[in-house]
């Protein structure tokens, strides 16, 4: 457990046209160093990895951090684009943002919404990918199999995914998605002690005009009462036959994650073709790169060398 610091601030804020969005970031580090893309989570934002980055900067990474779709500063160019939330959208995006920013290859390393974005990349675009960190494995969505209840106390901790199937949900969202994040944080990591400044900074990217419709549809999409944008469709089709991650990974549980109950990874392996390092974190919740800072940024370094090392 660490304490809250929600005075600290990533930024300045850059910003980027790539793809479907223009996309608000952060940069640290040196320009010339081996690039990572950090990927924040729902319902978070570019702080969850306020105390990874300068770890990571200061090991002579190129850091990049970026509000995802519907997240903060980040915007569509087109009105009219679909505010798809699916997990191919997530995935595209992190590719469209190397691309834009000049970078044949880099680490992606997330948690929630960004490590299945990581994972996506990874699994679709490999030769993109030096190395992948996702928080609770291999989190590309197997949709068809979204009807499968799970256990009751895990099915109460998804509360909202059921929520925001309804009408009701996207009104509640709208009106105080601070409040729901909250609930989910309180869930998510029963041991971390955030405080009001902290959630505050956070709910700062949810006033962003397309959050809710995002957010919205991402969760119809993974239950399967959404269809996908169509500029999507053949990603889709092909994340539907669970694609392995073939690129060197670095997998984290916390043990302390009120929702995911840690794992011996043995579930995940045959989605790994690469070599790949699971990792168990004392006292870290969900939101595993702000409680855990060291472990996560460790992790990116792990990554790393097991990459240079599979070059060899």
């Amino acid at each position: 457990m660490i304490p809250s610091a929600s005075s600290a601030r990533l930024g300045p804020l850059r910003r980027v046209e790539a793809g479907p969005l223009d996309v608000a970031y952060v940069e640290a580090g040196p320009s010339d160093g081996p690039a990572v893309l950090l990927l924040h989570g729902f319902p978070y934002d570019i702080h969850s990895y306020v105390d990874v980055v300068p770890r990571l900067a200061q090991a002579g990474h190129r850091v990049i951090v970026p509000h995802l779709r519907g997240h903060g500063a980040t915007r569509f160019l087109d009105p009219d684009t679909p505010r798809s939330g699916q997990q191919a959208a997530l995935g595209r995006d992190a590719v469209d943002l190397m691309d834009a920013l000049g970078l044949d290859r880099a680490v992606l390393a997330g948690y929630d919404w960004g490590g299945r974005a990581a994972c996506v990349a990874a699994a679709l675009w490999p030769d993109r990918v030096e190395g992948v960190v996702s928080v609770n494995g291999y989190l590309i969505q197997d949709i068809r199999a979204s009807a499968e209840p799970l256990r009751p106390e895990l099915e109460a901790g998804f509360w909202y995914f059921f929520y925001f199937l309804t009408e009701r949900g996207r009104a509640g969202l709208a009106a105080d998605p601070r409040g729901i994040a909250e609930v989910i944080w309180r869930r998510n990591s029963p041991e971390w002690r955030f405080d009001a400044g902290e959630l505050d900074r956070a709910a700062e990217a949810f006033r962003n005009p397309d959050y809710v419709d995002v957010v919205i549809h991402s969760y119809r999409h993974r239950l399967g009462r959404a269809e996908g944008a169509p500029e999507y469709r053949d990603l889709e089709a092909a994340l539907a036959e669970l694609p392995p991650v073939p690129v060197p990974a670095v997998t984290l549980d916390g043990l302390a994650d009120g929702n995911f109950p840690a794992t011996d990874a043995a579930a995940s392996a045959t989605h790994f073709t690469g070599p790949r390092v699971h990792r168990h974190v004392p006292h870290a919740g969900h939101h595993l790169p702000r409680e855990a800072p060291a472990a996560f940024a460790d992790a990116v370094l792990e990554v790393g060398a097991l990459a240079r090392a599979d070059r060899r």
